[in-house]
């Protein structure tokens, strides 16, 4: 398979496309990750329209606004979900969340594309739905928060094991197929899920609360941003373990600028919370779609690409490429043929027989 036109193809890398941290840790939120495009080798095996298919990421670049505007989504999730569930009967607000979440997903599933909105309201979804499931598994069927969790912790062990035995990868801007997409927001889901249990259970069952169990999520997702470095951590593994802490992170946040005093709250109020927390987010989608900041640097034009041939910046012609007009050893050079009597070369059409008939009477 030939290269695109204009670019060059990345060297291999190793089978599993891992993503690269490149820039440094720019403090508890400031994990920028960029990551590289489809090797070669699986752009081969996955066919002629694998180029096409990598055009079409349905992910954001993970930049610093990434990790911010998912910091907010959590906490706005867990207080509108909390909103919810207290206005409404929690059988009516489940059921919303559910629609609500089928509805963005498949938004989400039927564009070929990245687009900024739909994504993020695809993750605000999935943020509300998923603190809604874990506190139905605790207040609806009595299960402690430690069971919920550990069950959750096999659950996404489990999504994480069969998506690398299929995909060979986890790399999340490999997501450039209907399965690998449905792979990426199942793991979505349930790291949301396993978030909320885990912040519910250093906040209630281990008596921390939610002020301290913010505080030890934010030292907690420092490790990945250094860990790459200092200690080796593969940038996969890096990656998804912040991803999971942002959801206890922004939910314990959250919950304690929400709950009453008595509780060790602020006593703002779901509602309050809930609303604050979208507008920053609306603010967030709303500069990300204008700007573009969350757009693959690598990706490649949607529209035809101009041919170019690389060469050096003088005009000489690189060892090995022959100049125009050239001949080049050893290879079979084309030559127009000669025109023959009773044939029109090239360009040019022949006249009517009357005309050039008409034409010799009118010569003197």
């Amino acid at each position: 398979m030939g290269r695109p036109l204009g670019r060059r193809w990345p060297r291999p890398r190793a089978a599993g496309g891992w993503l690269r941290l490149c820039r440094g840790a720019m403090g508890a939120l400031g994990l920028v990750c960029h990551t590289s495009p489809v090797t070669t080798g699986e752009l081969r095996r996955a066919g002629p329209a694998a180029s096409l298919r990598h055009t079409a990421s349905k992910v954001p670049e993970v930049t610093v606004y990434f990790w911010l505007t998912k910091v907010l989504t959590t906490g706005m999730g867990e207080a509108t979900s909390d909103y919810l569930v207290h206005r409404l009967s929690p059988v009516i607000a489940v059921g919303l969340g559910g629609i609500a979440l089928v509805a963005s997903l498949a938004l989400q599933f039927f564009r070929r594309r990245y687009a900024t909105w739909i994504y993020w309201l695809a993750v605000v979804c999935v943020a509300v739905s998923g603190t809604m499931v874990a506190d139905v598994i605790h207040v609806g069927l009595g299960i402690p928060y430690l069971v919920s969790t550990s069950f959750f912790s096999v659950a996404l062990a489990a999504v994480f094991a069969t998506w690398y035995a299929v995909e060979r990868t986890l790399s999340i801007h490999s997501i450039c197929t209907r399965r690998r997409e449905a792979f990426y927001w199942a793991t979505v889901m349930t790291t949301f899920a396993l978030g909320t249990a885990a912040g519910d259970m250093t906040a209630a069952t281990m008596g921390l609360g939610f002020f301290a169990s913010g505080v030890m999520f934010a030292v907690v997702i420092a490790v990945p941003a250094i860990a790459p470095w200092r200690l080796g951590l593969n940038a996969v593994v890096a990656f998804w373990f912040a991803y999971i802490v942002t959801r206890p992170l922004g939910a314990s946040f959250a919950d304690w600028m929400s709950v009453p005093t008595s509780r060790g709250g602020l006593a703002l109020g779901w509602g309050p919370v809930s609303l604050a927390m979208t507008v920053i987010i609306v603010a967030l989608v709303a500069y990300l779609t204008i700007s573009h900041k969350d757009a693959a640097a690598g990706r490649w034009p949607s529209g035809p690409a101009r041919a170019q041939v690389p060469g050096p910046a003088d005009g000489r012609a690189e060892p090995g490429r022959a100049e125009p007009g050239r001949a080049q050893p050893g290879r079979a050079q084309y030559r127009q043929p000669r025109s023959q009597p009773g044939r029109p070369q090239p360009g040019r059409h022949r006249a009517p027989s009357g005309s050039r008939s008409r034409g010799r009477e009118a010569r003197p």
